[in-house]
């Protein structure tokens, strides 16, 4: 089983911390998020980890894994990034992360062990980060509903909180059956819609077409960094000598 990171964005809401290198290379908790996520990985036993990359790609390197990389990236979304690792994918199944979140090692070892084409991992207990995150959690959150361990709905904005049953985390496993599957749906679309096409939008029409997505359920112990207010924030729950171990907490 190999990982695989998308990290080709600069991340450009968080200011003046990606002007010089890519998000992924922000530090959080003593360590920079792309660590986080190659620690975690090879905790969970996956020892070979692919970089896409984009922005200041160089950067990217000298981590012990491999780089490629999206030559687009600044006019293009997730979904381009993943396809440049298609010939990957083609051959091994692969757990795919964003470059922004960091989680716990076992989130990746729940997905690691799931037998399925195609899956996704989703945090449970979401509304703890999110209301912390943002005086409305709905300004951000979308709809997440599933059935029987399926997904069938994610992606769409929503008043009713009753429709988030849980927050998609950007984890994903494809194996190469899945994955071409998912290729074969990306090629109905032509350039401009694949540049614009991100991974919500993917997973909505992979079960609009009637093709199984499975879910993993996690109950915290990961984080989404979108801003330096978020990196604030964790740093500040790490810290607290409140006695409760926080929810979120994605360290081992």
């Amino acid at each position: 089983m190999k990982g695989i990171i998308l990290a080709a964005g600069r991340g450009t809401r968080m200011g003046v911390l990606t002007n010089e290198s890519p998000k992924c290379l922000t530090r959080l908790a003593g360590r920079t998020l792309l660590e986080w996520q190659i620690e975690a990985m090879r905790k969970a036993g996956i020892q070979d980890v692919l970089i896409v990359g984009g922005y200041r790609k160089t950067y990217l390197e000298g981590y012990g894994c491999e780089v490629i990389g999206n030559p687009r990236w600044d006019l293009t979304n997730m979904v381009a990034s993943l396809m440049c690792a298609s010939s990957v994918l083609e051959q091994e199944t692969c757990i795919v992360s964003y470059s922004d979140i960091v989680y716990h090692p076992d989130a990746v070892t729940r997905l690691a062990n799931l037998n399925a084409e195609l899956a996704i991992s989703y945090d449970s207990r979401w509304r703890e980060l999110w209301e912390a995150r943002f005086d409305d959690p709905l300004c951000d959150a979308e709809t997440f509903r599933e059935h029987n361990g399926c997904l069938t709905d994610i992606g769409r904005k929503t008043a009713d909180i009753i429709d988030i049953r849980g927050q998609y985390m950007g984890l994903l496993r494809f194996s190469p059956a899945g994955w071409m599957k998912t290729r074969r749906l990306i090629g109905k679309h032509d350039r401009s819609a694949i540049d614009s096409l991100d991974m919500t939008t993917l997973l909505q029409k992979l079960i609009g077409e009637n093709i199984s997505v499975r879910v993993v359920e996690i109950e915290g112990r990961w984080c989404e960094v979108d801003t330096e207010q978020d990196l604030d924030l964790y740093v500040a729950r790490l810290d607290s000598d409140e006695g409760e171990a926080w929810s979120h907490d994605w360290r081992w």
